[in-house]
């Protein structure tokens, strides 16, 4: 190896280059910069749910992922780490496997056989509307001057085809029956690693404190479909702290790729005060022509993955990025994850399953949350928070 070059991979064959540098090098040394792959793949009766997950951690040297499922108020999960250099460009970790086949087109997304729970599944993942970008979510730290979120993302409709066994017992996964969402993101990442004990205490994610007062994150795709067979989706995130909002992207997305920008949303949602989990309500999409769009939206059934376990705001200390050793795996499964003491350990975030309409159109979508502190017009009082 040259000095002051990165090492040389196979993809730098590639005519793809867009630093002086190797692939093996990222634009940045900030040990909090994450690739990252997800996937959700609900039935669309709610009464089952997988999730999947895969991130690399260039300057971390470090690969993990999740892979598991959510039926009714049962959880499984399997997680696996390893060192990245060992196998630089393979997308697998572990039983996890992310492969893909057609760019932006299909991708296959694989559990295979491990020791920590009887869940194995192969699941091919269709394009039913193309990728879309979000706004890029630039964040500094609020207490200092650091850049602790610098990160791109696009997201995309899909159907899926393939199968599942739990407990030995093998399922076909049909496209009519299921339905899903993916996204991959990239850059300087929040809640990477353990926080530092030299700094500061920052606020609003993982194990830190969330500053003291209400905090509020939605993030939502949602795909619509009228009766003619025409497609096109909503989406938005919002973060809001103490009833205002620091950051926001919203697009109503056409199927031909284009985007129009929402310039408000104003979510009316029942939410269960206890769990925190939204129930059912409406979304106000006020468009930039002065347009106001409503889409109702309902919770379907009791499925919906805790991210938790897949250490997004960490789980019983381990984090994302984490050095874990050359191999490690382990997970659990989770037999009833409503009572108090499960709540407060898988917090509240989960990849709750959702049905929506609007007129004539209607559609399925993800909806993750995070409502710490009171929020009266969802019904949300200050006792109950399982963050």
């Amino acid at each position: 190896m040259t000095p002051n070059i990165g090492k040389l991979l196979p993809t730098d064959e590639l005519l793809s280059h867009q630093i002086v540098d190797t692939f093996a090098t990222v634009a940045e040394s900030d040990l909090s910069w994450t690739e990252k792959i997800w996937v959700s793949i609900p039935r669309k009766d709610g009464s089952l749910q997988i999730d999947f997950g895969l991130g690399r951690y260039q300057n971390r040297n470090v690969m993990d992922g999740f892979a598991g499922i959510s039926r009714g108020n049962e959880q499984w999960t399997v997680r696996a780490s390893r060192e990245l250099a060992a196998d630089p460009t393979a997308t697998l970790v572990g039983p996890l496997s992310y492969e893909v086949i057609d760019p932006l087109e299909r991708v296959r997304f694989r559990l295979g056989e491990n020791d920590v729970i009887p869940l194995t599944f192969d699941v091919m993942f269709e394009r039913r509307l193309p990728p879309y970008f979000e706004d890029r979510h630039a964040q500094r730290d609020e207490q200092g001057f650091r850049v602790v979120s610098n990160v791109v993302r696009y997201h995309q409709a899909g159907r899926v085809s393939g199968w599942l066994a739990v407990d030995g017992k093998k399922q076909d996964i049909r496209s009519d029956d299921w339905f899903a969402f993916r996204d991959h993101s990239w850059g300087v990442r929040l809640d990477v690693g353990a926080p530092p004990t030299d700094l500061r205490p920052a606020r609003d994610f993982g194990e830190r404190d969330f500053g003291g007062s209400s905090f509020l994150l939605h993030w939502t795709p949602m795909m619509l479909e009228r009766p003619d067979g025409t497609r096109y989706e909503y989406h938005y995130y919002l973060q809001m702290r103490g009833g205002r909002p620091f950051y926001f992207s919203g697009y109503l997305n056409h199927s031909n790729g284009t985007q129009e920008r929402v310039g408000r949303v104003r979510p009316q949602i029942a939410y269960d005060d206890r769990t925190r989990r939204p129930q059912k309500g409406v979304i106000h999409f006020d468009m930039l022509d002065g347009e106001t769009r409503t889409v109702e939206v309902e919770r379907i059934g009791e499925s919906g993955f805790y991210l938790g376990t897949a250490l997004y705001l960490g789980f019983d200390g381990k984090k994302h990025g984490m050095w874990r050793g050359a191999q490690h795996i382990d997970g659990e499964r989770i037999t009833d994850t409503t009572d108090d003491q499960t709540l407060r350990r898988i917090h509240q975030l989960r990849d709750s399953i959702i049905r929506v309409r609007e007129g004539n159109a209607t559609g399925y979508g993800i909806f993750e949350s995070i409502a710490t502190g009171p929020w009266p017009d969802f019904g949300l009082s200050a006792e109950s928070s399982f963050v």
